[in-house]
């Protein structure tokens, strides 16, 4: 379903380090950020050329806190969107240039839903082309999406062992079969109230202002139409799939940021300084908070526990002499995994894959654990020898009172803020249980009047008792 063209190229960094001696986690982790920094860095700068060098336009791109957000993530849409501001920047508006298709057809076979923004502007481009429709079409649209088509079902095919359209399967399974929803559906109108409010930011304001009036005097703003019209019809296409995310609109983006700079450049011919200022002052605050918030602040719990558990898995030993197992109970991929700890354990995570085989009444890893959360430890944890029990185990808060029989036999190492929004599933911290050693704990009984560890094996104890 996925490409393994952008993977691959993590992949390949990762084997390059692993060959000079540098594949440490802080390298791990940080130069495919910096990988995608740069691409996103390149694409800002065409971004800038396409909008004339505009003030305004680097102005909001810059102070955007959605792209400030996104930008140096390693998500499948962060590279999307930074090829549809290269290919932005290379649109043909008055000329028959066809350079734009070769990262629109890139896009394509890494995200294949890339395109549907494209569909008015390829439309149009035909349209306005003196060459002939099927010229065009032969020539230009179908041998560039044959020739980046072959490269990607080629890397696809190697890595899969077997000839595979990634692209088609993509299709097959999230829009033919629907298996989004399975992850979340959101009602038709999700976009427009919640989804593009909250990627555009403050700047929504200005974007509504420039919209109105590019509807208005269409033939005045021809391009800006043309752009406003990309942008309805892939939240129109959007709209009509049942499972919806913010990520989704990350291409519409830099269509956006354009319209709206290019009505703020006309209207600051008029306006007062102090207007300007104030509104420029305005964006920044605004989009600056939003950005510090959810960057530094919000959910970073499962990122900042990484770290302790890299560390902590190095050398740690249990009364076995067995390396580090650690067992995250929590909502399925909530924290990143190996490449932050980089070390031979043992870690497992609750799955949570689609329901491809149609089982009647079918439950994932994570939903029959929230169900029934001693219940799922009882059936997948093992109650003999305790040395096959984790060592480590990472959950949020919320599910102490749930786990408090499991976690009898644990000792809490440490916490991290995650957020201050806890929900049922993800709670505000994210805690880190280690299994108590039993020959250190007999020591420091010995010198102690009390004894502050439970016992091992408890007969009474409901996760040894089958």
């Amino acid at each position: 379903m996925r490409s393994y063209f952008y993977p691959a190229t993590f992949a390949g960094l990762y084997k390059l380090l692993a060959l000079v001696g540098l594949d440490s986690v802080e390298l791990l982790t940080l130069l495919p950020r910096i990988l995608q920094a740069c691409l996103s860095a390149y694409a800002d700068y065409r971004f800038h050329v396409w909008c004339r060098q505009s003030k305004w336009s680097t102005f909001l791109l810059a102070s955007s806190w959605c792209w400030f957000y996104v930008g140096s993530r390693t998500l499948a849409n962060t590279l999307e969107t930074s090829l549809t501001m290269i290919a932005l920047s290379y649109f043909p508006w008055a000329s028959e240039c066809t350079r734009f298709l070769w990262p629109v057809a890139l896009s394509f076979f890494v995200r294949p839903t890339s395109v549907i923004p494209w569909v008015p502007l390829c439309l149009y481009h035909i349209k306005k082309s003196t060459h002939p429709t099927w010229e065009l079409l032969l020539k230009r649209y179908l041998l560039i999406g044959l020739l980046t088509g072959a490269l990607c079902v080629g890397v696809d095919s190697y890595f899969h062992g077997a000839v595979v359209f990634s692209s088609y399967e993509f299709l097959k399974y999230n829009v033919l079969k629907g298996v989004g929803s399975f992850y979340g559906e959101h009602p038709w109108y999700w976009y427009l109230s919640a989804g593009l409010p909250t990627v555009l930011g403050v700047c929504v304001l200005p974007f509504l202002a420039a919209g109105y009036e590019s509807v208005r005097h269409r033939k005045v703003y021809k391009e800006r139409a043309i752009l406003l019209l990309s942008v309805c019809f892939t939240v129109l296409v959007y709209s009509l799939l049942a499972h919806k995310e913010f990520r989704f609109l990350l291409p519409v983006l830099p269509m956006c940021l354009f319209i709206t700079a290019d009505y703020l450049a006309r209207w600051s011919r008029k306006a007062s300084s102090k207007m300007i200022w104030f509104t420029a002052l305005l964006i920044l605050s605004v989009n600056g908070l939003m950005a510090g918030y959810t960057g530094l602040v919000h959910q970073r719990g499962t990122v900042d526990v990484m770290p302790y558990l890299a560390t902590t898995a190095k050398d740690y030993r249990d009364e076995f002499n067995n390396p580090a197992k650690i067992l995250f109970l929590m909502p399925c991929h909530s924290t990143p995994f190996y490449s932050h700890v980089h070390q031979n354990v043992t870690m497992r995570f609750l799955h949570c894959e689609p329901n491809l085989t149609d089982q009647p009444n079918y439950q994932d890893e994570a939903d029959q654990f929230y169900a029934n959360p001693m219940g799922w430890v009882r059936k997948n944890l093992p109650v003999h020898p305790l040395s096959a029990l984790p060592t480590h185990v990472v959950t949020f808060d919320v599910l102490e009172p749930q786990l408090k029989d499991f976690l009898s036999i644990y000792q809490e190492k440490v916490s991290f803020f995650h957020t201050d929004y806890p929900t049922e599933r993800v709670g505000g911290f994210v805690k880190v249980y280690e299994r108590y050693d039993r020959n250190a704990a007999a020591g420091a009984s010995s010198t102690t009047s009390t004894t502050a560890v439970p016992a091992m094996e408890d007969e009474s104890d409901p996760l040894y008792n089958p």
